[in-house]
């Protein structure tokens, strides 16, 4: 198995300007690899073999920083390829494009090669860089062996270092059992299980959306604002402000679902959910976008994947067009009437009556189990 665990960095002024380097050695490799290849297509039809070396003899400034991360950019590089043009990759992307300076990731990725990459006392070593103090907040096991490192820079200005490992872990499933939750999609609660219980009371874009707009209501009127205009620094420092609220909106989120997704796992054996399209419901026609994209139901899942299969347990995704809503979960009429959304009490003529989304819940976590154990039973 592989994980990765993020760690903070504190790098040294020096240290700083070689990671800047390698962000830029690697966006410029990049481009470079990928100018080639449509070159080469308009005059031969054929997208052409490239490889970080051949542009070190006129970009000598290349040869200064690890020769790895370039190589990892050309492996990105041809996974984009792949994943456009690869009908059975699950993954789609649209055709490689150019980065930019301003607006692509700072990141690049360094392989373990005999010891390059380790982590020692309360620093992490890496090539032509050395040891980086660091934050370790969580020690690895002993049999656990370090792959890569994926060193980055957030909008803010903070360093990580994601450190991948690899290890043997024999999982035993759990059997399954009545010991499940469904889980219904709520725009203003992440979600509703079959309980009745809410998921969270947090909007966190929504609590700081204040402050938010008044200190990027204060950068729109700094010199740099407009297109073309140089950066001036207090332009810098207040972006650096901004980017910093953003941020601590994104960790309040990812700390709160993290927790979430930790407490169900840990609870129950079998977690019963819808495969939503996030994406499509979070556009501008849905009419709650903010909502959607302010609840990070799309990670939550993520999180609740990987941790209930650490664990042995099940993840059961209903289908999307499954008619939880409109399914009595006492009876089993249907009811048409409830695709209207405006109706938030569910009321059938066999005298039940509760809440919308505790009944899509019950009928999610029924639709799931039936699901789950007919696969069980086919394999």
């Amino acid at each position: 198995m592989n994980k990765a665990i993020k760690y903070r960095l504190y790098p040294t002024t020096k240290q700083a300007t070689m990671f800047a380097n390698t962000f830029g050695c690697c966006r410029k490799v990049y481009n470079l690899m990928l100018n080639d290849k449509l070159e080469s297509y308009k005059l031969t039809g054929k997208f052409v073999s490239v490889t970080p070396a051949m542009y070190k003899k006129d970009y000598q400034f290349l040869k200064e920083v690890d020769s790895l991360a370039l190589a990892n950019v050309q492996l990105n590089l041809q996974g984009a390829f792949k994943s456009c043009f690869n009908k059975s990759c699950k993954k789609k992307t649209g055709f490689p494009k150019f980065k930019s300076a301003k607006r692509s990731r700072k990141s690049y990725t360094t392989n373990n090669q005999k010891g390059t990459v380790a982590i020692i006392d309360n620093t992490i070593k890496l090539p032509k860089i050395g040891r980086v103090k660091a934050v370790i907040h969580r020690q690895p096991n002993a049999d656990w062996v370090i792959k890569s490192a994926t060193i980055s820079q957030d909008n803010d200005g903070k360093y990580y270092a994601s450190v991948l490992f690899e290890f043997e872990q024999n999982i035993i499933s759990v059997p399954i059992s009545d010991n499940a939750i469904g889980l219904d999609y709520a725009s203003d609660g992440l979600y509703v299980d079959d309980k009745g219980n809410v998921g969270t009371n947090h909007k966190y874009y929504r609590e700081s959306h204040k402050k938010l707009t008044k200190e990027q209501r204060k950068l729109s009127r700094m010199k740099g604002s407009k297109k073309g205009e140089a950066k001036s620094n207090n332009y810098i420092k207040q972006l650096h402000k901004v980017n910093k609220i953003h941020k601590h909106i994104s960790n309040q989120r990812l700390d709160n679902l993290q927790k979430i997704s930790t407490e169900i796992a840990n609870q129950y054996d079998v977690v019963c959910v819808e495969s939503l399209n996030m994406k499509a419901m979070s556009s501008k026609g849905f009419g709650n976008g903010k909502s959607t994209l302010d609840n990070g139901y799309g990670m939550f899942l993520n999180m609740l994947e990987y941790k209930l299969a650490d664990r042995g347990k099940y993840l059961v995704k209903v289908d999307k067009w499954y008619p939880s809503s409109q399914i009595c979960h006492c009876c089993g009429k249907k009811h048409p009437e409830m695709k209207d959304l405006r109706i938030r009490i569910f009321t059938c003529d066999c005298g039940f009556t509760i809440s919308r989304d505790q009944n899509a819940a019950l009928n999610i976590k029924n639709e799931g189990l039936r699901i789950l154990k007919s696969e069980t039973f086919a394999a």
